[in-house]
C-alpha cells in the first residue's frame, strides 16, 4: 500500500475517468449517493470497468437503511459479488451486521470468502456498531483487508481523532481508510488529527452537492487538489 492513497466514490464511468486523471488510486462504483450508496445497476456494471485502467471496487448493499440483511437479501448480495467479479472490478465494499449493530462476523466472513481473489473493504456499517473497538477485532476477523470509517461520527472532521485510534490499535492488521462526509476545504484538519493518509469520499462541495455530480474537469481539479495536500502534509509530517 502506498503511503498516502486515495479513493474517490463514483456513480459513474465519467467521474472514474476524471479520477484516472488526476491521479486517484482507485474508485468505488456506487450508486443512490445521496441515500449512503447502494450497488450500482446492472448498466453500469456492465461496462467495460477494465477500460479506465484503475482498480474499482464495487459497492455491495441492496437497499438503504440498516445493515441487517434478511436471507433473501443475503443471497442478492451473493450475486452482485459474483456480477462485480465478472464485470472486472478489482474488489467490493461490503458489511453485515447483527439485529444488536456488531459486527456479524460469520456472514461478513461468507461474502470475503465468496469474494476472493477480489479485495474487500468493510464498508461504513461498521460505524453504526455500538462498540467501535470491539467491532475492529471482530471486522479483522473476517478477514477483509481494509476498513473503511467515519470513526463513528457524522463525517470524518468530526471523527478524526477516533479513526487514528482506531488505526494505532489495528497496527498493520488490516488498513484503516477514513471516510464519510470528505470535504476539500477540512481535508488536511481531518489528516492532522487523525494521522491516518488513506481518504475516500465523493468530496462533499460547500453546497452540500458532491464532486462527483460536477463537471468532469471540476472533479478532475477538486481530486487533483485533495491528492496534492494530501501527499504535502505526509511529507511534512516525515520530514
Amino acid at each position: 500500500m502506498n503511503n498516502v492513497f486515495f479513493e474517490l466514490c463514483v456513480e459513474n464511468l465519467d467521474a472514474g475517468r476524471a479520477a484516472l486523471a488526476a491521479g486517484a488510486d482507485r474508485i468505488e462504483l456506487c450508486s443512490g449517493l445521496e441515500r449512503g450508496g447502494l450497488t450500482p445497476g446492472q448498466e453500469l456494471l456492465t461496462a467495460d470497468l477494465q477500460s479506465l485502467n484503475l482498480p474499482v471496487y464495487v459497492l455491495i448493499r441492496p437497499r438503504s437503511g440498516n445493515f441487517c440483511f434478511s436471507p433473501d437479501e443475503f443471497s442478492l448480495m451473493r450475486r452482485q459479488i459474483g456480477e462485480a467479479r465478472e464485470a472486472g472490478a478489482k474488489g467490493i465494499a461490503v458489511g453485515v451486521l447483527l439485529e444488536n449493530r456488531r459486527i456479524d462476523v460469520e456472514r461478513t466472513r461468507a461474502l470475503v470468502e465468496l469474494a476472493r481473489p477480489l479485495a474487500v473493504t468493510f464498508h461504513r456499517a461498521f460505524d453504526e456498531t455500538p462498540d467501535l473497538f470491539e467491532a475492529l477485532e471482530d471486522v479483522i476477523r473476517t478477514g477483509a483487508d481494509s476498513l473503511l470509517t467515519s470513526g463513528g461520527a457524522q463525517d470524518v472532521l468530526s471523527g478524526a481523532s477516533l479513526i487514528g485510534a482506531l488505526r494505532q490499535r489495528a497496527r498493520d492488521r488490516i488498513h484503516v481508510i477514513a471516510g464519510g462526509g470528505l470535504r476539500l476545504e477540512s481535508l488536511v484538519e481531518v489528516v492532522r488529527r487523525s494521522g491516518v493518509y488513506s481518504l475516500h469520499g465523493s468530496l462533499t462541495r460547500r453546497n452540500g452537492v458532491h464532486s462527483s455530480h460536477a463537471n468532469g474537469q471540476q472533479l478532475e481539479a477538486d481530486v487533483r487538489e485533495a491528492i496534492r495536500l494530501l501527499r504535502t502534509e505526509y511529507r511534512a509530517a516525515t520530514a
